[in-house]
């Protein structure tokens, strides 16, 4: 009996241990799923931040007209989409720029901390080259090398730049040699035919590759990138190609031997042809070129080697300047502000500094004609494109932040999402777009091979050393007062006098006036002003007399 009741009692207790369970599971099934969604959520974002969202590839780009501006001091080309300033390009004969130069460098120190060395190219600063970017590293990137092993100080090394010296940093080596034709990128130390990703159609892909191998004797080195013009290039004009880079290697390699450490072996092309051989494409509609010379100059090399491109450059003859006509000037000196007005009063702020780009879009007085989330997303996606536009004009790159105006709706974040990525897709310098972080913000890079436009035509101003702010005329007294207190505690001068910007001056005479009576009376010396019409706003001398 005992036995049935304590059988009957375990039963009933699991009975309401059960109905317990499904109650508590009941009750926490949404917490579950809101848990499922959250975990989800994050998974989601991690691919994003680690893959990037996919750039649309089949985007029409609109027809491109390139104008090229040629002084006996500098080289500029503008590229225009639907008569919109896009992208600038400066070269200046006394700094050419650096990429794609081949040198003969010295190892001058090799640091294994940091898995790197230093090499001497004969710059300014010496340049650096990172493990990732030496040639047995990128033949085997799954075995872990170390730099130590492969060079030593004082050793002879070819390099090639692959990034330009920004801001106080060296130039960017590789120790993987490329070079640049006009359908095809040679890659002299390496055995394998590689095709351009924009390339999508895979028997296109077969055929080039087959048409290649064809072309190339049976013992020469079959290193090579199918550049995309390549898809319309004729079989006589890749075999100029392939003769012409091959020339272009054997002397490097004669030079290589011949010449001292710190020489410069390869120096590519000039602006004005580069512009030919790496921008001009199908949609180019015109090449206009202010300089007679350099016209004739870039028809010959277009007649060798880049032979659809002969009768789109033509010899621009208005009474106007050239930049000046197209209204490139005044786009120039826009792009050197950090706001940028968009349609019916809404507008962009770019700020940058050499952590990060920061990009805030504000509504302004823009009001729209339905509502406040009506407004705000239409401003939103009116961002989108002129903020890729920016990109490209202004050549920002590394980590890039845009803080779009807060939407509510789901639906609207994704569609200007879906926007950004479209506008995005024009541009021709790699990209990669994370989507929303957690604060709402829109994260993205932008691959940084030069230096930016503010960079290349601006200097940190001397008055307030790059800050964008002066100290006020206030703060630059006391700070003069105490100076004074110092020098006095330090020196026996029997007088002091400031030498100061006349806004400081006028105001220890006005405001100052009771603040510098009572200094001298504590310093018991007497002080006497003098006005420096050529001193800054924070420019001061105090002069013991």
């Amino acid at each position: 009996m005992a036995s049935r009741q304590g059988g009957f009692a375990q039963t009933m207790r699991f009975a309401y241990d059960y109905r317990q369970q499904q109650t508590i599971k009941t009750l926490l099934q949404p917490a579950f799923k809101a848990e499922i969604r959250l975990q989800k959520y994050f998974y989601i974002q991690k691919m994003i931040m680690l893959t990037g969202i996919p750039l649309p590839k089949d985007t029409v780009r609109p027809p491109e007209t390139v104008l090229v501006n040629i002084t006996p001091q500098e080289t500029r080309v503008a590229m225009l989409e639907e008569n919109n300033i896009c992208e600038l390009h400066i070269e200046r004969n006394s700094g050419h720029g650096l990429v794609g130069n081949i040198y003969l460098g010295v190892v001058r120190r090799v640091l294994p901390g940091m898995q790197s060395a230093f090499i001497d190219i004969g710059l300014e600063r010496a340049a650096f080259l990172h493990i990732v970017d030496v040639l047995e590293q990128r033949r085997n990137p799954e075995e872990i090398q170390r730099i130590e092993h492969m060079l030593f100080e004082g050793q002879s090394v070819l390099v090639q730049v692959i990034k330009d010296p920004i801001n106080t940093k060296g130039a960017r080596l590789s120790t993987q040699i490329s070079l640049a034709g006009r359908f095809l990128v040679h890659l002299p130390q390496e055995e394998h035919i590689g095709i351009s990703q924009r390339i999508e159609d895979e028997s296109e892909r077969n055929s080039l590759r087959d048409r290649l191998n064809n072309l190339l004797p049976e013992n020469a080195c079959r290193g090579y990138i199918i550049r995309t013009s390549a898809e319309t290039a004729t079989d006589a004009e890749l075999q100029a190609d392939i003769d012409y880079l091959t020339k272009v290697w054997e002397n490097i390699l004669h030079q290589s031997k011949t010449q001292p450490p710190e020489t410069l072996l390869y120096q590519d092309l000039p602006l004005s042809l580069r512009v030919l051989r790496d921008l001009f494409s199908e949609n180019t509609r015109e090449i206009l070129v202010d300089s007679k010379e350099n016209y004739l100059r870039m028809r010959e090399f277009a007649e060798q080697y880049v032979q659809g491109a002969t009768d789109k450059i033509t010899l621009f003859k208005g009474e106007r300047p050239l930049f000046e006509t197209h209204n490139v000037e005044q786009e120039i000196n826009r792009s050197l502000q950090p706001r940028v007005n968009l349609n019916f009063g809404s507008y962009l702020i770019i700020e940058s500094t050499e952590a990060m780009t920061t990009i805030d879009v504000n509504t302004g007085g823009f009001v729209g004609a339905r509502n406040f989330e009506e407004t705000i997303f239409r401003t939103n996606l009116e961002a989108c494109h002129t903020i890729a536009r920016e990109l490209r004009l202004r050549n920002l790159g590394g980590i890039i932040i845009i803080d779009f105006i807060d939407m509510l709706s789901e639906e609207h974040r994704e569609a200007v999402l879906q926007e950004l990525a479209k506008a995005l897709s024009f541009d021709r310098t790699r990209v990669t777009l994370n989507g929303f972080t957690s604060l709402g913000l829109v994260e993205l890079t932008r691959k940084r091979t030069r230096e930016n436009l503010n960079q290349v035509l601006c200097e940190p101003c001397p008055s307030c050393q790059g800050r964008g702010r002066l100290k006020t005329p206030q703060t630059v007294c006391y700070e003069i007062q105490r100076e004074i207190v110092r020098e006095a505690r330090r020196y026996d001068a029997k007088s002091f006098r400031i030498l100061a910007a006349p806004n400081v001056i006028d105001l220890f005479l006005d405001e100052e006036s009771q603040s510098l009576a009572m200094l001298i009376d504590f310093i018991g010396k007497p002080i006497s002003l003098a006005v420096e019409t050529a001193y800054t706003q924070e420019q001061y001398d105090i002069v013991l007399l």
